[in-house]
């Protein structure tokens, strides 16, 4: 549901558009990416490692290893120049100055998550440059009403029924390891979602 407001709501990704998606490998990531490309935009997905690269390219991304090229440069590149309609950044302190520089003139950045840490206060002068949208949106703002939440999920299961979103499960944890799974998670060690299961499920 997080993807569904992200993709068609807060910024409505249409046929034609460009975006970044950072983390591009984790539960969330792995959706926006799937369903950006389902709709016809161009899809920019960063990844930490060449092992998340692969699943990234399955989702229809053009990949770039962050550890490895810098990230503004190679936007710029796969977008001739032109920049990105829309960022969806989750991670947050490390990567939000790069994200406002891949913007294109008055682009969004959608700043819903922070692994990295919450990023620096922002002067409204560093948007003024590209008449750029800032927003930090929260789906609870997004669902409401009941008809709201209703038609989040309705989209998301047609969705996921119909092949456009393949969730990937690929990490399980007994919940007596909820701890591990989290440090996992903060060490960028986890792709698609993580799932505990309770001891002696």
């Amino acid at each position: 549901m997080t993807a569904q407001f992200l993709l068609r709501r807060c910024f409505k990704v249409e046929h034609g558009h460009t975006v970044l998606v950072h983390a591009a490998a984790v539960g969330v990531g792995s959706l926006l990416c799937q369903w950006a490309n389902a709709l016809g935009a161009t899809v920019i997905g960063t990844v930490s490692t060449k092992e998340k690269a692969v699943q990234a390219k399955d989702d229809g991304c053009h990949v770039i290893i962050y550890k490895e090229e810098d990230v503004v440069t190679r936007v710029n590149e796969i977008t001739s120049g032109q920049g990105v309609e829309v960022v969806y950044d989750s991670v947050g302190k490390d990567t939000f100055q790069g994200s406002l520089d891949c913007l294109k003139t008055r682009g969004y950045m959608v700043s819903f998550g922070q692994s990295s840490g919450s990023p620096d206060p922002v002067p409204l002068s560093a948007l003024a440059v590209k008449s750029l949208f800032l927003t930090r949106p929260s789906m609870m703002h997004y669902t409401i009403t009941r008809d709201e939440l209703l038609e989040t999920a309705g989209e998301v299961f047609a969705n996921a029924a119909s092949g456009v979103l393949r969730v990937r499960v690929n990490h399980t944890y007994p919940l007596s390891q909820a701890a591990q799974a989290h440090a996992d998670l903060e060490g960028r060690k986890t792709s698609g979602s993580v799932v505990l299961i309770p001891d002696g499920a």
